[in-house]
């Protein structure tokens, strides 16, 4: 079962009422991004970061991704949202399908899942994700 469509994850939801999730821009949590193929079966009841059907890279990825760095919070219009910092792999030679974002600082738990809507690959180049514009109408994670 291929990745087919962007969620946030069940858990996280749970998790973030239990106070689990910190997104303070210097303070709190460390949160990565890991590239998946389309083989991948994560989706909203992904609970925790999972190597399984993870992209490889001869050079320029990692198991388990790249730290992202958090551009801020902020509450507009009834709407909380955060904001990451576009993430580049450099040197990769890469296939991705989808990527997942999830919490280091608190075992790994998942936060939600990317749908690139097709296969994406890099050769010998650059993978990047460009995160949406910090609106509530577009950012990556919004609570409303």
């Amino acid at each position: 079962m291929a990745i087919t469509t962007n969620a946030i994850c069940n858990s996280f939801k749970k998790d973030t009422l239990d106070g689990l999730h910190d997104f303070a821009q210097t303070t709190g949590d460390v949160f990565k991004l890991a590239l998946y193929t389309n083989s991948a079966t994560i989706g909203k009841s992904t609970t925790s970061f999972t190597t399984g059907n993870e992209v490889t890279s001869p050079a320029g990825y990692s198991s388990g991704g790249k730290a992202l760095v958090n551009n801020g919070t902020s509450v507009a219009s009834d709407t909380a949202i955060v904001d990451f910092a576009d993430l580049s792999f450099t040197g990769v030679t890469l296939t991705s399908r989808g990527a997942l974002i999830y919490n280091t600082s608190a075992s790994n738990k998942a936060v939600c899942v990317l749908d690139f809507g097709g296969d994406k690959t890099a050769t010998a180049g650059t993978f990047t994700i460009q995160f949406p514009a910090f609106t509530t109408s577009a950012a990556i994670i919004r609570i409303s």
